[in-house]
Protein backbone atom coordinates (compact mmCIF):
# COMPACT_ATOMS: atom_id res chain seq x y z
CA UNK A 1 0.00 0.00 0.00
CA UNK A 2 1.07 3.68 -0.81
CA UNK A 3 2.26 4.85 2.16
CA UNK A 4 1.41 8.85 2.99
CA UNK A 5 4.43 11.03 3.99
CA UNK A 6 3.06 14.51 5.69
CA UNK A 7 5.08 17.40 3.37
CA UNK A 8 6.55 19.53 5.90
CA UNK A 9 3.91 18.49 8.10
CA UNK A 10 0.44 19.04 7.85
CA UNK A 11 1.38 21.96 6.17
CA UNK A 12 -1.75 22.63 4.24
CA UNK A 13 -3.54 24.05 7.39
CA UNK A 14 -0.64 24.77 10.11
CA UNK A 15 2.64 26.80 10.13
CA UNK A 16 5.27 24.42 8.07
CA UNK A 17 8.33 22.97 9.55
CA UNK A 18 6.99 23.68 13.26
CA UNK A 19 6.45 21.00 15.93
CA UNK A 20 2.90 21.96 15.74
CA UNK A 21 2.24 20.69 12.27
CA UNK A 22 4.26 17.54 12.62
CA UNK A 23 2.38 16.43 15.49
CA UNK A 24 -0.85 16.98 13.61
CA UNK A 25 0.30 15.42 10.69
CA UNK A 26 1.29 12.14 12.64
CA UNK A 27 -2.16 12.99 14.24
CA UNK A 28 -3.09 12.73 11.69
CA UNK A 29 -2.95 9.17 10.45
CA UNK A 30 0.12 10.19 8.21
CA UNK A 31 2.26 7.28 7.78
CA UNK A 32 5.38 9.74 8.28
CA UNK A 33 6.75 12.98 7.79
CA UNK A 34 9.46 15.28 5.39
CA UNK A 35 10.97 17.89 7.05
CA UNK A 36 13.92 20.03 5.98
CA UNK A 37 16.85 21.14 7.52
CA UNK A 38 20.09 24.20 7.46
CA UNK A 39 22.02 24.73 9.83
CA UNK A 40 22.91 28.33 12.29
CA UNK A 41 25.64 30.29 12.27
CA UNK A 42 26.57 28.94 15.33
CA UNK A 43 26.36 25.26 13.68
CA UNK A 44 22.70 23.80 15.24
CA UNK A 45 20.83 22.07 13.04
CA UNK A 46 17.31 23.89 12.21
CA UNK A 47 14.16 22.30 10.60
CA UNK A 48 13.60 25.74 7.99
CA UNK A 49 12.78 25.07 4.12
CA UNK A 50 14.16 28.36 3.07
CA UNK A 51 17.26 29.75 2.87
CA UNK A 52 15.83 32.92 3.65
CA UNK A 53 13.13 33.93 7.31
CA UNK A 54 11.00 36.47 5.19
CA UNK A 55 8.42 33.62 3.50
CA UNK A 56 7.68 31.23 7.18
CA UNK A 57 8.62 33.47 10.01
CA UNK A 58 8.47 37.47 11.22
CA UNK A 59 12.57 37.33 11.01
CA UNK A 60 14.75 38.50 7.83
CA UNK A 61 17.79 37.40 6.27
CA UNK A 62 19.48 34.26 5.90
CA UNK A 63 18.87 31.37 8.30
CA UNK A 64 23.33 30.93 8.32
CA UNK A 65 23.50 34.45 9.07
CA UNK A 66 21.84 34.11 12.42
CA UNK A 67 23.05 31.62 16.01
CA UNK A 68 19.83 29.55 17.12
CA UNK A 69 19.20 32.17 19.90
CA UNK A 70 18.23 34.21 17.33
CA UNK A 71 16.10 31.76 15.47
CA UNK A 72 14.62 31.13 18.54
CA UNK A 73 13.15 34.21 19.19
CA UNK A 74 11.10 33.68 15.97
CA UNK A 75 7.49 33.33 15.39
CA UNK A 76 6.49 30.93 12.28
CA UNK A 77 2.54 31.38 12.93
CA UNK A 78 1.90 35.19 12.45
CA UNK A 79 0.91 34.43 8.67
CA UNK A 80 -2.25 32.22 10.67
CA UNK A 81 -4.08 34.60 12.28
CA UNK A 82 -5.97 31.99 13.61
CA UNK A 83 -3.52 30.28 16.11
CA UNK A 84 -3.16 32.26 19.54
CA UNK A 85 0.28 30.89 20.37
CA UNK A 86 3.95 31.70 18.99
CA UNK A 87 4.90 28.77 16.96
CA UNK A 88 8.62 28.27 17.06
CA UNK A 89 11.52 26.94 14.64
CA UNK A 90 12.46 23.71 16.17
CA UNK A 91 15.92 21.78 16.57
CA UNK A 92 16.18 18.79 14.31
CA UNK A 93 16.96 16.77 18.13
CA UNK A 94 13.48 18.15 19.12
CA UNK A 95 11.51 16.30 16.45
CA UNK A 96 14.01 13.15 16.80
CA UNK A 97 12.90 12.76 19.66
CA UNK A 98 9.19 12.82 19.07
CA UNK A 99 9.76 9.97 16.94
CA UNK A 100 11.07 7.79 19.40
CA UNK A 101 7.41 7.51 20.33
CA UNK A 102 6.82 6.55 17.01
CA UNK A 103 8.01 3.56 16.17
CA UNK A 104 6.25 3.02 12.92
CA UNK A 105 6.64 5.91 11.29
CA UNK A 106 8.91 7.39 8.24
CA UNK A 107 11.02 10.22 8.95
CA UNK A 108 12.30 12.12 5.39
CA UNK A 109 15.14 14.62 6.19
CA UNK A 110 15.94 16.87 3.50
CA UNK A 111 19.22 18.66 3.80
CA UNK A 112 18.60 22.02 2.26
CA UNK A 113 22.44 22.56 0.79
CA UNK A 114 21.56 23.02 -2.97
CA UNK A 115 22.19 26.58 -2.77
CA UNK A 116 24.33 27.10 0.51
CA UNK A 117 26.75 24.56 1.00
CA UNK A 118 26.00 23.68 4.59
CA UNK A 119 30.02 22.23 5.87
CA UNK A 120 29.22 19.64 7.99
CA UNK A 121 25.55 19.19 7.85
CA UNK A 122 25.60 15.44 6.86
CA UNK A 123 27.64 14.67 9.68
CA UNK A 124 26.04 16.48 12.02
CA UNK A 125 22.70 15.18 10.75
CA UNK A 126 23.79 11.41 10.90
CA UNK A 127 24.99 12.00 14.61
CA UNK A 128 21.91 12.98 15.58
CA UNK A 129 20.20 10.52 13.84
CA UNK A 130 22.82 7.76 15.52
CA UNK A 131 22.14 9.20 19.13
CA UNK A 132 18.30 9.04 19.00
CA UNK A 133 18.78 5.26 17.77
CA UNK A 134 16.61 5.90 14.60
CA UNK A 135 18.48 5.26 12.13
CA UNK A 136 15.74 2.34 10.15
CA UNK A 137 12.79 5.42 10.12
CA UNK A 138 14.98 7.81 8.80
CA UNK A 139 15.57 8.31 4.75
CA UNK A 140 17.61 11.05 3.89
CA UNK A 141 16.95 12.92 1.16
CA UNK A 142 18.79 16.12 -1.00
CA UNK A 143 18.77 18.02 -4.44
CA UNK A 144 22.79 17.81 -3.68
CA UNK A 145 23.51 14.55 -4.73
CA UNK A 146 27.53 15.22 -4.13
CA UNK A 147 25.77 15.66 -0.36
CA UNK A 148 23.94 12.27 -0.70
CA UNK A 149 27.01 10.68 -1.43
CA UNK A 150 28.93 11.79 1.25
CA UNK A 151 26.14 10.76 3.88
CA UNK A 152 26.59 7.23 2.25
CA UNK A 153 30.57 7.43 2.93
CA UNK A 154 29.68 8.06 6.56
CA UNK A 155 26.72 5.86 7.05
CA UNK A 156 25.91 3.73 4.28
CA UNK A 157 22.91 2.00 6.70
CA UNK A 158 20.89 4.77 6.80
CA UNK A 159 18.88 5.14 3.53
CA UNK A 160 19.53 8.02 1.01
CA UNK A 161 16.84 9.10 -1.41
CA UNK A 162 17.70 11.09 -4.63
CA UNK A 163 15.49 14.61 -4.95
CA UNK A 164 15.11 15.58 -8.45
CA UNK A 165 12.77 17.89 -11.14
CA UNK A 166 14.00 16.90 -14.19
CA UNK A 167 14.01 13.56 -15.92
CA UNK A 168 16.43 11.28 -15.30
CA UNK A 169 18.13 8.63 -17.86
CA UNK A 170 17.78 5.38 -15.72
CA UNK A 171 17.84 6.52 -12.80
CA UNK A 172 17.69 3.13 -11.20
CA UNK A 173 21.16 2.89 -12.74
CA UNK A 174 22.20 6.13 -10.91
CA UNK A 175 20.87 5.71 -7.37
CA UNK A 176 23.22 2.80 -7.39
CA UNK A 177 25.73 4.50 -8.57
CA UNK A 178 26.19 7.50 -6.14
CA UNK A 179 25.03 4.99 -3.20
CA UNK A 180 21.38 5.46 -2.54
CA UNK A 181 18.53 3.27 -2.23
CA UNK A 182 15.25 5.37 -3.52
CA UNK A 183 14.23 8.15 -5.56
CA UNK A 184 11.80 11.14 -4.94
CA UNK A 185 11.03 12.45 -8.20
CA UNK A 186 9.27 15.65 -8.44
CA UNK A 187 5.47 14.98 -10.23
CA UNK A 188 5.37 15.34 -13.36
CA UNK A 189 8.93 13.77 -13.74
CA UNK A 190 7.13 10.32 -13.23
CA UNK A 191 6.29 7.86 -15.70
CA UNK A 192 4.85 4.94 -14.86
CA UNK A 193 7.69 2.60 -16.82
CA UNK A 194 10.73 4.35 -14.38
CA UNK A 195 8.33 4.07 -11.73
CA UNK A 196 7.87 0.02 -12.85
CA UNK A 197 11.64 -0.66 -13.29
CA UNK A 198 12.80 0.96 -9.66
CA UNK A 199 10.28 -0.85 -8.09
CA UNK A 200 11.30 -3.65 -9.70
CA UNK A 201 15.32 -3.25 -8.43
CA UNK A 202 13.65 -2.44 -4.85
CA UNK A 203 13.96 1.25 -4.95
CA UNK A 204 11.31 3.31 -3.23
CA UNK A 205 9.76 6.01 -5.04
CA UNK A 206 8.12 8.70 -3.22
CA UNK A 207 7.17 11.45 -5.54
CA UNK A 208 6.29 14.87 -4.32
CA UNK A 209 4.02 16.85 -3.50
CA UNK A 210 1.31 15.53 -4.27
CA UNK A 211 -1.79 17.45 -3.41
CA UNK A 212 -4.74 17.32 -5.96
CA UNK A 213 -7.26 14.25 -6.09
CA UNK A 214 -6.56 13.96 -9.73
CA UNK A 215 -2.39 12.69 -9.45
CA UNK A 216 -3.33 11.73 -6.14
CA UNK A 217 -5.80 8.61 -7.46
CA UNK A 218 -3.01 8.04 -10.09
CA UNK A 219 -0.09 7.82 -7.70
CA UNK A 220 -2.15 5.22 -5.69
CA UNK A 221 -3.24 3.59 -8.73
CA UNK A 222 0.59 2.86 -9.84
CA UNK A 223 1.17 1.94 -6.70
CA UNK A 224 4.12 4.24 -5.96
CA UNK A 225 5.84 3.93 -2.69
CA UNK A 226 4.60 6.62 -0.55
CA UNK A 227 3.81 10.19 -1.93
CA UNK A 228 5.08 13.01 -0.06
CA UNK A 229 1.84 15.58 0.25
CA UNK A 230 0.70 18.83 2.34
CA UNK A 231 -2.38 17.51 3.47
CA UNK A 232 -2.28 14.01 4.54
CA UNK A 233 -6.43 13.99 5.96
CA UNK A 234 -7.08 14.61 1.82
CA UNK A 235 -4.97 11.75 0.78
CA UNK A 236 -5.52 9.49 3.83
CA UNK A 237 -9.25 9.64 2.89
CA UNK A 238 -8.54 8.73 -0.92
CA UNK A 239 -6.40 5.95 -0.29
CA UNK A 240 -9.36 4.27 1.45
CA UNK A 241 -11.83 5.23 -1.29
CA UNK A 242 -9.02 3.74 -3.97
CA UNK A 243 -8.80 -0.01 -1.97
Amino acid sequence: MTQILAHRGEAAYFPENTMLAFKEGLKSGADGIELDVQLTKDGEVVVIHDERLERTTNGTGLVKDHSYSEIQRLDASYKFKDLNQKVGIPLLKEVLHLFQSYPDKLLNIELKNGIIDYKGIEEKVIKLVRLYQLEEQVVISSFNHYSLAECNQINPEIETAILYYENLYKPWDYVEKIGAKSIHPYQLSIRSAILEKCLQRNIPVRPFTINDEVTMKKMFKWNVSSIITDDPKKAIKIRKLEK
